[in-house]
């Protein structure tokens, strides 16, 4: 039986004993090993293996001695308990020890757990699947999670009181992390909330998300990009204090400013903008670049944009220039672009 995406969240979640098996194959390796402990230890409980209620095998042995998945099917557990067989890295050349072994069983045998990778539609393990009327096939592939199966992650790490505005914030975080990483910002985020009785916020998840930049960066752009002048000289010293060059900084305010004008250029509007661009921005920070689009507006971010690529050009240049001076030439310049248009 082929599993659709959406029925597969409350198969993954409730797995059923009475079925046979299911076939778990995708060409990411992490996200089907992510798949396939969920459903093993929603299926078993977590304390299968110190039970010996779960068997593991490699495909390559069930090649060479197919009679050992049946002996384990059938087996009787010392402890009680359903019990499970988990056959990893299996291919086309298991398809007939598994197809026997599914002649032999019988409700009451152990569930049958099969990991893969990817495999085309004339894959004869897959057909063998997705034929059964017993068994299921489910295919994971690297697209964005869909907002069940992020709920599905949240219930597990026990977060439960989360309004919109964090559902779209971690929706975002979502799409660019890779699930284990996901799962892991998700249980930083349990443990920073416990015994916070207060909803999960934006600023919540901008504290437990990877860093992505260095906060003083950050401000240094804030600065230019609303028109605050004298702050620049100061926290530009800071930053050559750090050790940060000026390529860094103008690499920096160009990403800064290209996500201020998608944002602002964007047709479903400032919000959409900012949840399109990557990685993406949360909680205050995001209400801030807000502000700033807003205020400055696309065209004059157009002109910004101009500014910083012919910053860039001779920040590169092979002529010998005084590039921290010119680059902070060039960002008081831009304040001051800013500060006139914002102030109207």
């Amino acid at each position: 039986m082929k599993l659709s995406t959406r029925d597969a969240v409350g198969v993954f979640q409730k797995p059923d004993p009475r079925r046979a098996g299911i076939l778990i194959y995708g060409p990411d390796s992490m996200r089907v090993a992510l798949k396939r402990e969920a459903y093993l230890e929603a299926l078993l409980g977590p304390d299968a293996e110190q039970d010996m209620r779960l068997s593991r095998m490699r495909g390559a042995d069930l090649r060479k001695d197919p009679a050992q998945l049946v002996d384990a099917l059938k087996a009787v557990g010392f402890f009680p308990g359903q019990r499970a067989v988990f056959v990893e890295e299996a291919a086309d050349g298991t398809t007939q020890a598994i197809k026997a072994a599914f002649q032999e069983w019988r409700e009451g045998d152990a569930v049958l757990v099969v990991t893969a990778g990817q495999l085309a539609a004339r894959s004869s393990l897959r057909k063998l699947f997705e034929g059964h009327t017993n068994a299921y096939a489910a295919a994971i592939y690297p697209d964005p999670p869909s907002r069940a199966e992020i709920e599905a992650v949240l219930a597990k790490a026990g977060l439960t009181d989360i309004g919109s505005d964090a559902m779209r914030d971690l929706g975002d975080l979502a799409r660019i992390l890779d699930p284990g990483d996901f799962a892991q910002t998700v249980e930083k985020l349990a443990l920073y909330k416990l015994s916070d009785p207060a909803p999960l916020s934006g600023q919540d998840i901008a504290d437990c998300a990877p860093v992505t930049t260095e906060a003083v960066l950050d401000d240094a752009i804030d600065h230019v990009a609303e028109g605050r002048v004298t702050e620049i000289g100061p926290i530009m010293q800071k930053l050559d204090g750090q050790g940060v060059q000026p390529v860094g900084i103008c690499i920096g305010a160009v990403r800064h400013f290209r996500a201020l004008h998608l944002a602002a250029c964007h047709p479903k509007g400032t919000d959409a903008g900012l949840s399109a661009i990557r990685p993406p921005v949360f909680g205050p920070r995001r209400n801030r670049m807000a502000r700033q689009a807003g205020a400055i507006g696309m065209h004059r971010l157009e002109e910004v944009l101009g500014i910083l690529m012919d910053t860039d050009l001779g920040l590169r240049s092979s002529r010998p220039v005084p590039a921290r001076a010119m680059l902070e030439r060039n960002l008081i310049r831009i304040a001051m672009l800013v500060g006139r248009q914002s102030s109207r």
